[in-house]
């Protein structure tokens, strides 16, 4: 990508999130977004049709590499998560690299509309995933497995961004791997 057209879609993506901290996506125009960006409405106009679609391509740069982040432990693996360290948890890392976006996505003020976005983009990671261990499970069962992993997600990320995001990437990662053991250990003793 020309280094002038990535510096346009950086500098709308910044002035986005101070214009999202501020009100909601519908009330933003062009006109202000081109502003706060130092573009003008031309430049603006050859790369997007509306707000809508800054928001659009910013989202989905942040799905990419949350995907990538949800996929990491799983690949390292090879789905073989009693591997699994603290170090291959990488969605707290994610969530840290776009903290000004997530920030906007959690804040109680903000639409709803972000926030079931993002559940609905965290479920399909978990639809798509996993096909080997859910390859037995009926429609249904897969559908309520996607809503209970993706909900345990968020539910971590929303107490983080209760905390101001305070702890660590690194603590976060290790209280993943704590509870996946405390599983694993309970489990063993169901059976037993």
């Amino acid at each position: 990508m020309d280094l002038r057209v990535k510096k346009t879609h950086d500098n709308l993506q910044k002035a986005l999130i101070i214009l999202l901290n501020q009100k909601s996506l519908e009330n933003i125009s062009v006109a202000e977004l081109c502003r706060i960006a130092e573009i003008n409405r031309g430049t603006f106009y050859l790369h997007y049709k509306n707000v809508h679609g800054v928001f659009e391509r910013y989202f989905n740069e942040i799905v990419k590499d949350l995907k990538f982040s949800y996929d990491f432990p799983y690949d390292i693996t090879k789905d073989n998560l009693a591997m699994l360290t603290p170090e291959m948890i990488q969605i707290f890392h994610h969530v840290k690299k776009y903290e000004a976006f997530y920030r906007i996505v959690f804040d109680e003020k903000t639409p709803m509309l972000y926030y079931h976005k993002l559940l609905e983009t965290i479920r399909s990671f978990v639809m798509e995933s996993h096909t080997e261990e859910t390859g037995h499970m009926s429609k249904q069962q897969l559908e309520y497995l996607a809503s209970y992993t993706a909900n345990s997600i968020i539910g971590l990320l929303l107490q983080w961004h209760k905390e101001n995001y305070i702890l660590l990437p690194e603590t976060l990662n290790q209280y993943i791997y704590d509870f996946h053991r405390l599983r694993e250990v309970l489990q063993k003793k169901i059976k037993s």
